[in-house]
């Protein structure tokens, strides 16, 4: 017998769900080509799939990869765990900062090939202090990263993994932080961990801070009916508050 299982929550891709057969059961991922090309989704798979080898164990295995009739699907290693916990005082918060800690000191490999500054280059006019080449998953929020009952933490969702200077993968996660509960203080203190984030200089780290909230201001107004961009531009809004970084720029 085969059962599929839509997951409580999954993005880039047009579907998603845990296949149940005979031999086990795996997570699927698909996404349909757009009639002249592969479109955003399945480029974000394509991107998942060649980098997948290269993050092991660190990520669930790919089993498979299907494309027949204008669909690019996924098979992925199904892990049975929860999602992290990222509110002041959670032990997942250790889980996360050494997972933050192993992806630091990754280079990222040649499979890699998007590079994180690219994504500030329409707001600033030099984004050179956030290239690099270290690894990114450029999204680290608690949905992606996976705690077994063992406590052993997996970081999912990489269509968005890039090369850039390993502090900007911080930088990303300071808006989670925010979400969970942290206040801006509570999330510098936490960021002092990270040799990166130290050395990184502050007007970089400002620079960071309003482009982000600038980018999100921008789409949340082009998209106001998408609610979840307006609440990445006010938390990037918060952060770059507290940074003072609007008068920088």
């Amino acid at each position: 017998m085969t059962k599929v299982t839509p997951p409580p929550a999954g993005n880039h891709a047009h579907f998603t769900g845990m296949l149940t057969t005979t031999t086990g059961t795996v997570f699927v991922k698909g996404a349909h080509k757009e009639p002249d090309r592969d479109g955003t989704e399945v480029a974000a798979l394509r991107n998942e799939a060649r980098i997948n080898p290269y993050v092991q164990p660190y990520a669930p295995r790919l089993h498979w990869i299907i494309e027949e009739a204008g669909w690019l699907l996924l098979g992925v290693e199904h892990v049975q765990a929860r999602h992290a916990d990222y509110s002041p005082g959670s032990p997942d918060l250790a889980l996360l900062a050494k997972t933050v800690e192993t992806f630091q000191v990754m280079p990222a490999p040649d499979a890699v090939v998007l590079q994180v500054e690219r994504r500030w280059q329409p707001l600033l006019d030099d984004v050179s202090a956030m290239a690099g080449g270290s690894l990114i998953h450029a999204d680290l929020n608690p949905d992606n990263l996976l705690i077994t009952a063992t406590g052993r933490a997996y970081a999912v969702d990489w269509a968005f993994t890039s090369r850039g200077a390993a502090w900007v993968e911080l930088g990303l996660l300071i808006p989670w932080l925010l979400k969970a509960g942290h206040t801006p203080d509570q999330v510098a203190h936490w960021l002092e961990r990270f040799p990166s984030w130290t050395q990184a200089a502050p007007s970089d780290i400002d620079r960071l801070a309003w482009a982000y909230a600038e980018t999100w201001r921008r789409r949340s107004t082009t998209d106001p009916v998408t609610p979840w961009k307006a609440e990445l531009a006010d938390l990037g809004r918060q952060w770059a508050d507290y940074r003072r970084a609007w008068p920088l720029l």
